[in-house]
Formats: C-alpha cells, structure tokens, sequence
C-alpha cells in the first residue's frame, strides 16, 4: 500500500491550498461556481486525510478481537469517502447550482476567477499525472477501465477518480465563466455548479460500487480459483475440492477457506501432512495468499 502515499500526499497538498484560493476567489467575485469548487476542494481534502486514517488503521497487527488482522479498515474508510464525495460534494454543489439557476447574480470582477481556475488546473493536474503514473505501475497490460475494476487497492483509484474529476470540474466552471461573461449570461455560473455537482455524484456512485464490492467481501477472480483448486486435487490423498471460499481481506491479504474430500482409510498423519504441503503450494503460487484453511472430509 505504500505505493499509493505519492499520490495521496500530492493530492492532499493540492487540494488544501486550491480550496482556500477558491473560497477567496468565489467571495470577490460572488461566483456559486467558484464556492462550489472551494467545497468540491474541501471535500477532496477530507478525503485525503481518511484514506491516510485507513492506511494507518489497515497496518494495526492482529489481535483477539480482530484475528486476521484490521486489513478491511482500508475498505470501509474508501467507502466513507465515496460517500463524502457524494454528499458533501455533490449535493451543496448541485443545491448552490440550483439556487443561483433560479437567482442568478452577476459577476463582480471574474479576473480572480480565471487566475485561481488556471492554477488549479495546472495542480490538479499534476496530481492527476503522478496519481496516474503510480496506478500505471500496478496496471500491466490492462485497459485503464479494467485493472481499477480488478485493483482492490482503493486508494489508488480512489485518487485517481477524484483527480480526474477536479479537472474536468475545473474545465466545466472556466467555460461557463468565460461564456457568462461574454455573452451577459449569469445563470451559466449556477449551471457550472450543478454541472460540477453531477459529475461528483456519478464519481461517487462509482467509487462506492467498487469500494462496497470489497467490503462486502469480494474473493479472487474465476482463474485464480481454478488455479487452487487444481495445485489442491494434485495433491494424492484428495479426491475433489468441494467449495471454495475466499476474501480479500486487505489489498495484499487473501482469506482461503477450501472444503477438501479425502480418500477412505487415509490416517490423520495423513490429512495434517497433506493440509501442510497444500498451504505451502498455494501460498508459493498466490503471494497475496496469507491465509488457507483447509476442512477435510472423508
């Protein structure tokens, strides 16, 4: 998970300092976009400090309460944040969009609003670059769309995402600032925000598609199972591989749990040594696997 503090850390320093400025500029210049940006902002920031808080929360080792360890801490706190982003983002920006829609006031001075927009702009999109850069190492030959519907690290795609939509947001308020002013059209500013705020929602539904499907448990691909039960069935004292369970218990921590049928008059040296040689097999093919649990039946 370490790969991912580059990222995170950038994105937390970007979205901070980009937030205030906004703020400032959406005062001056009495833009709803630009405030709906600063919260956008703000939100993002949140959202850093929650993904280090998982990080920090996923290391704490295995205790009694917890025996395989608080891996899953990562993905609840991803969640949390897909939610934030859908709430505190989405909604007061589609909320500020629709009040200054139907209210739509002129800018005072816009000046302030195109520096600030072109700076984020350029932050933003380094971050973006640098959050993209580290997903690039963990993706291989994968479509971008496919290795963050595989990744079960959610803080990299988590960046990712919210990156990409601060730009694009960034892209949305400057044109419809830009046309506003042009062409005397005040209520294009409300709809940059509403525009900004349905952009943060359709990200956060994703985002908590993704991060629920690993809270909830999800297990290893088809192939990766296939796989294990077959290193399983190799083994000459088992005759079939009933079920097979599993669960991603942190991005780098897999949960086994195999119901194995053995032969009739195998002895019970037999079966512990067999269980031994099988947990050694998977974990060597599988380094993410840390743990395999085996139920013999006869």
């Amino acid at each position: 998970m370490a790969k991912s503090y580059k990222s995170i850390y950038s994105a937390l320093a970007a979205n901070l300092l980009i937030a205030i400025t906004k703020f400032i500029a959406g005062a001056v210049s009495n833009s709803s976009a630009m405030i709906s940006e600063g919260i956008h902002s703000v939100a993002d920031t949140i959202n850093q400090v929650l993904l280090l808080f998982g990080i920090k929360q996923s290391k704490k080792p295995a205790d009694v309460t917890r025996p395989f360890g608080y891996g899953r801490e990562l993905f609840f706190w991803s969640f949390i944040v897909s939610i934030l982003i859908f709430g505190l983002g989405g909604g007061l920006s589609i909320y500020q969009g629709i009040t200054h829609i139907l209210h739509p006031q002129h800018l005072e001075d816009p000046f302030w609003n195109y520096m600030v927009l072109i700076a984020s702009i350029v932050f933003e999109g380094a971050s973006l670059v640098i959050a993209g850069k580290e997903f690039n190492k963990t993706r291989g030959d994968l479509s971008w769309w496919k290795a963050i519907k595989r990744s079960k690290d959610p803080t990299s795609f988590v960046v990712l995402f919210e990156d990409g939509a601060a730009v694009l947001g960034l892209f949305i308020v400057l044109i419809c600032v830009f046309l506003g002013q042009q062409f005397n059209l005040p209520f294009l500013d409300g709809l940059a925000s509403l525009l900004v705020g349905l952009l943060l929602v359709f990200v956060s539904m994703v985002l908590a598609r993704e991060s629920h499907s690993l809270l909830m448990g999800e297990g290893v691909m088809e192939t990766t199972r296939v796989k294990i039960i077959n290193i399983t069935e190799s083994n000459p004292n088992v005759v079939k591989v009933e079920r097979v369970f599993s669960m991603y218990q942190s991005p780098e921590e897999i949960l086994v749990i195999l119901w194995v049928t053995y032969k009739a008059g195998v002895s019970t040296a037999e079966i512990y040594q067999s269980i031994k040689s099988i947990r050694i097999a998977i974990k060597k093919e599988f380094k993410l696997v840390s743990f395999v649990i085996i139920q013999p039946e006869i």
